[in-house]
């Protein structure tokens, strides 16, 4: 276990493998970083399936809406949903999409972030200042690295739950 230096900044995402410590960065993107702790306190984030799973590039969740794999599961919707909270702006800063880094799913549109987010399982640099960089994997990334692969994938894999540290 990674050792939590700031509790109120830090989410426990359990998957089937374990617990993913991931520690946020609201220095770099503060409104991401409170979307992020105002859904997981309100359990959205729970049973959330990774909706699109990328090998050798990302793992996509987070869709509140439709991807909730026990209320309103909605497998041929899911990925197209938010919350009902508003659009967050683009918060992009000079953080390098490195291995293990959250980034803020949006839509062509720079400012539609809402509720999705998407783990690189490898440096995809190739994203820096197109997307907000929010979090990075303290712990727990060989759990990331065994989600279902799909687009769909067949069988998903969820965030069984998803903590503020400071809560659990």
């Amino acid at each position: 276990m990674a050792e939590i230096k700031d509790p109120e900044n830090t989410i426990l995402m359990e998957l089937k493998g374990g617990t993913v410590t991931i520690e946020l960065l609201p220095d770099v993107a503060p409104k991401h970083c409170e979307r992020m702790k105002e859904l997981a306190r309100s359990g959205q984030y729970d049973n959330v399936a990774f909706h699109r799973v990328i090998d050798g590039f990302m793992a996509q969740t987070g869709d509140v809406a439709h991807a909730n794999m026990e209320n309103g599961w909605n497998p041929a919707r899911a990925g197209t949903g938010g919350s009902d909270l508003p659009d967050l702006p683009a918060e992009f800063s000079k953080l390098p999409h490195d291995r293990g880094t959250l980034g803020a799913a949006r839509s062509a549109n720079p400012n539609s972030a809402n509720s999705q987010f998407f783990i690189n399982f490898k440096d995809n640099h190739f994203l820096n200042g197109q997307y907000t960089v929010y979090g990075r994997v303290i712990a727990g990334m060989e759990h990331v690295d065994a989600i279902t692969r799909g687009e769909p994938p067949a069988s998903p894999d969820r965030m069984i739950s998803v903590k503020v540290a400071a809560d659990a």
